[in-house]
């Protein structure tokens, strides 16, 4: 059994240090205060909450939710931006609300995350403190596959409850060791097309840097996470972040190979990056720098695997299950 969420917090624009420059996010609360001995509270998380920096804006936005994943923390930082706070001079700030967990179960936490938001927004007839909590006591179990009806029932650790009138089954994946990459291999496919999804396969495996370029957070961590789907049983040993903030864009100049995704707002900043092979998920292009060669899988098998995918293109979510469990 393990913990479905490890930390909550809420993270807020730093009104103390507000200047001309770009400003700086501080954790307004945190559940629990004190760290768990087998998982420290990730430090420098809310450059992570605003990837593209701390900004005013003039207008209230609407709730969004992505997610970040620093594998050397092995956690999880999944987050629902909701309207930010009134400042001066009619200008809002943005605020997040994250869940930081060692589990891989997307749909759950935005779930979790859309309830607890809807909770504050709406006033709803319970208390937030109690769905919080609940939401940081629940254990389910790592593996193990669907839950049998027969054995099904409200105490089931599949099957959770916020207390907000919710309900929600989470599907265990059969062995932990399998990916679970829900439609982000189809996805990629769909974006990148066949050949350059094989290119950037062989360039993960040749140890080649490989950015990652969008301007949907979501998008960027689904195409990194398809990546590592589609090289197991392999598993990729260097830096991997599917979400780089922008404060952070001097690793992209890391002599080691690395996958990380940047969102397009720093576009411009990755120009005169010479040995890094970007791909545009939003343009559907992937650019490979004169000086990088990249060993293609070696015939016949690439013809057999260009074959096997171009019969597969009607119905891309077929090469996903292949890849899922």
């Amino acid at each position: 059994m393990a913990r479905l969420a490890d930390y909550f917090l809420v993270v807020g624009y730093d009104l103390e240090k507000r200047g001309g420059g770009e400003g700086q996010g501080r954790i307004l609360q945190r559940f629990p205060e004190k760290d768990w001995e087998d998982n420290p509270f990730p430090q420098g998380i809310e450059l992570f909450c605003q990837p593209s920096g701390w900004q005013l804006v003039a207008e209230r936005q609407p709730p969004s939710f992505f997610v970040a994943l620093r594998k050397e923390e092995a956690s999880e930082v999944d987050e629902d931006e909701g309207p930010g706070e009134p400042l001066p001079a009619q200008l809002y700030g943005p605020k997040s609300v994250v869940v930081v967990s060692r589990l891989d179960h997307t749909e759950v936490f935005r779930n979790c995350l859309g309830l607890i938001y809807t909770v504050h927004v709406d006033s709803l007839n319970v208390p937030l403190e109690t769905v919080i909590g609940n939401l940081l006591t629940c254990t389910i179990p790592i593996a193990g596959g669907s839950q049998p009806e027969e054995e099904e029932s409200e105490d089931s650790s599949r099957t959770i409850t916020l207390g907000a009138g919710d309900r929600q089954v989470i599907q265990t994946p059969i062995n932990d060791s399998l990916p679970v990459s829900g439609c982000s291999v189809s996805q990629l496919f769909r974006q990148l097309g066949i050949v350059n999804v094989l290119y950037l396969f062989c360039a993960a495996l040749t140890e080649h840097k490989i950015l990652f370029l969008s301007s949907s957070y979501q998008r960027l961590t689904d195409a990194c996470r398809a990546l590592l789907a589609i090289m197991f049983p392999l598993k990729y040993s260097f830096t991997y972040v599917p979400i780089l903030p922008g404060k952070l864009l001097e690793v992209l100049s890391t002599p080691t190979p690395f996958i990380i995704g940047v969102n397009s707002f720093f576009r411009s900043e990755t120009q005169e990056l010479l040995d890094v092979i970007i791909a545009d998920l939003d343009g559907g292009t992937v650019t490979i720098p004169e000086c990088v060669h990249i060993s293609l899988l070696p015939e016949p098998l690439l013809q057999h695997t260009q074959t096997v995918l171009s019969m597969l293109t009607g119905n891309l979510f077929s090469v996903n299950k292949i890849w899922s469990c």
